[in-house]
């Protein structure tokens, strides 16, 4: 499976609150091109239904909670995010989906590439041939 959990330490805590630094390549595992952020989402809906073929991407809930189902063809795994102190790394070749997403749920996405709808596969069966 090409995901891993990811602790992230505060750098600077104190009563004022924690600080957080994130630095590609540094403490994340690729540089970063693109961030972008989910928010007022219901637990109705779910999210994801691809993968991706080359883009690496670092899931941080900062605030509520969601779940992810990780599939890597052969095996899924279900990963619950509600921490800010924890992400999600993500690699190459890894369906998605995003399911039971809190109310109050703020998920912020690091990636390591600009958006380009040619490097999604949002067809499972597409997913799992080019797997092969």
């Amino acid at each position: 499976m090409n995901y891993k959990i990811i602790n992230f330490k505060a750098v600077a805590a104190d009563e004022r609150g924690k600080l957080i630094a994130l630095e590609g390549g540094k403490n994340l595992p690729f540089e970063i091109k693109r961030v972008y952020y989910i928010f007022d989402t219901s637990p109705k809906f779910d999210r994801g239904g691809h993968a991706h073929t080359n883009l690496e991407q670092l899931m941080l809930c900062l605030a509520g909670s969601c779940e992810f189902i990780l599939d890597d063809g052969k095996n899924k795994e279900k990963v619950i995010l509600n921490s800010p102190e924890v992400g999600l790394y993500i690699g190459k070749n890894m369906w998605r989906e995003m399911k039971n997403f809190s109310y109050d749920c703020r998920l912020v996405v690091l990636a390591s590439d600009f958006y380009d709808e040619r490097e999604y596969i949002r067809d499972y069966d597409e997913f799992l041939e080019s797997l092969k």
